[in-house]
């Protein structure tokens, strides 16, 4: 156990604990710090620096008087510089994965696997970097020539949220330092430790001094709104709630910023009669369970026919109740705890919502006693329509199933939301498959599978959930803007 303690003790102490502002570590100002805590005890883990609204404007001096010179700074320097901490990241995978455990809770294996999904986005960036193309075209009337080129939008300012901590980040400072963009990022409060790694690898890839600035802090709101209203922010990219994206849209329209929003899901899982009922199950594993549902692409309806509902939910109920619930640093750990208190409580009382209007638990249905915030896998069946766990993102390790009879019927309920993040869809009928993927309002959609986020990919919402796209060949046009020269010739 002792070695154990030891291993985690080195992890922690690696990481930086203070700002990093123009290329230096610093404290924050007054030297205020917060606690990070250990969700599976309720335990602080180490303190770091509390930024207040000066260190965030001294971060934003930072990136605006490097934003030129990177600007200017060779494409393919500036992908070697996300290429070597891409390596980085790939060679210390399970030294960061255990960091991320201790401080958001899913087990190692799944945040080993994180740790590579977020590498990935440095990778497929940096490889992006030297293909930004602008055009050159005769006019439409022959007199006259269009050139078109493209050049970064500027200082960005980035909040990234605590669920995925490593790749919320670099999936927005990958394209961003890409396209010749400086940043300033302030990670989630109860997840920062990630993200000073990554700060600290980048540093040692050979970026210079001030392109990336990262603020820790108890309020994001204190530390952010100031950067809102300072007309040398030129973009803003948030993860997180659709309620948190409202009010900062609303507060970025002052310096009409550009603005990316991935904000809340309310994910429909839809299986038809025809599906491979096998493999709906495990797509369904996979999109309820990874990060202990604690995603907004999670699958939080589970809509399947009539016809195969009880034999669906009954298979989903025995593999969900015999997973395995601990620390996520522990041997064999699937199932670690919710982030926080409240988040638990939130989950709870949704839960107790569903069970009192008539739905039944198959499994779990309730927190666990003791230390942490651990709540049981649940699989519900008989969720009347009026459940609030159906309209509400359950971000947690619970699984409704309704049942349905016609594929309009289905559209119908599975488009009845605010949100549009994605859906998975499972049927071996080709025609239904592209009808229905059609037919859904949402930005991405799982065909036969339980997973959509791939770093090559354009991730992103439609409605409430936001509008934007990261990662693919989209993510980087996030970060340029276009000028358009009219040439005489």
């Amino acid at each position: 156990m002792s070695a154990v303690i030891d291993r985690e003790q080195a992890v922690l102490e690696r990481v930086p604990r203070e700002l990093l502002i123009g290329g230096e570590w610093r404290p924050a100002s007054g030297g205020g710090t917060l606690t990070v805590e250990d969700p599976a005890t309720g335990e602080g883990l180490v303190d770091v620096a509390d930024a207040q609204p000066q260190d965030a404007l001294d971060a934003l001096s930072a990136a605006h008087a490097a934003q030129q010179a990177w600007g200017e700074h060779p494409p393919r320097e500036r992908g070697e510089i996300l290429r070597r901490a891409y390596e980085e990241m790939v060679e210390r995978a399970d030294e960061l994965a255990l960091l991320m455990t201790l401080e958001m809770g899913k087990s190692v294996a799944e945040s080993r696997g994180e740790i590579l999904y977020a590498a990935d986005f440095l990778r497929w960036f940096g490889e992006e970097a030297v293909r930004i193309h602008g055009r050159y075209m005769v006019a439409g009337t022959g007199k006259g020539r269009i050139l078109t080129m493209k050049q970064p939008v500027g200082p960005c300012v980035f909040v990234t949220p605590w669920n995925f901590p490593a790749a919320m980040g670099t999936r927005k400072i990958g394209p961003a330092l890409a396209a010749g963009c400086t940043v300033v990022i302030k990670p989630a409060q109860q997840t920062p430790l990630s993200m000073l790694a990554l700060a600290d690898i980048l540093q040692r890839a050979g970026l210079p001094a001030g392109v990336l600035n990262l603020i820790t802090s108890r309020s994001s709101s204190a530390v952010i709104k100031p950067l809102l209203e300072d007309p040398r922010t030129r973009k803003l990219s948030f993860t997180g709630s659709t309620e948190v994206g409202r009010a900062l849209i609303a507060q970025s329209a002052g310096q009409v910023l550009r603005v990316s929003m991935e904000l809340g899901g309310n994910a429909p899982f839809i299986v038809f009669a025809d599906a491979d009922l096998d493999a709906a199950v495990e797509g369904a594993m996979t999109a309820k369970m990874r990060n202990v549902g604690e995603a907004c692409t999670a699958a939080n309806r589970l809509y399947v026919h009539e016809t195969v509902a009880g034999d669906f939910a009954e298979r989903l109920a025995a593999r969900m109740g015999a997973m395995k619930i601990g620390r996520g640093t522990d041997d064999g750990v699937e199932v670690g705890p919710l982030i926080d208190g409240a988040q638990r409580t939130k989950v709870t009382e949704l839960v107790e919502d569903a069970v009192s209007r008539g739905a039944s638990a198959l499994t779990g249905g309730a927190p666990l006693d003791g230390a942490g915030y651990f709540f049981q896998p649940t699989v519900l069946a008989d969720v009347p329509p009026d459940a609030e766990l159906l309209k509400e993102e359950i971000f947690g390790p619970v699984a409704p199933v309704v049942p349905f009879s016609s594929e309009d019927e289905v559209i119908a309920a599975a488009n009845d939301t605010e949100y549009g993040l994605v859906a998975y869809v499972f049927t071996r009928d080709l025609d239904r498959a592209l009808r229905v993927c059609e037919r859904l309002q949402t930005g991405m959609i799982g065909l036969n599978q339980g997973i959509v986020s791939n770093a090559a990919a354009p991730f992103g919402g439609v409605k409430q959930s936001g509008f934007g796209r990261e990662g693919g060949f989209e993510g980087i046009e996030e970060y340029l803007e276009t000028k358009y020269v009219a040439v005489a010739l």
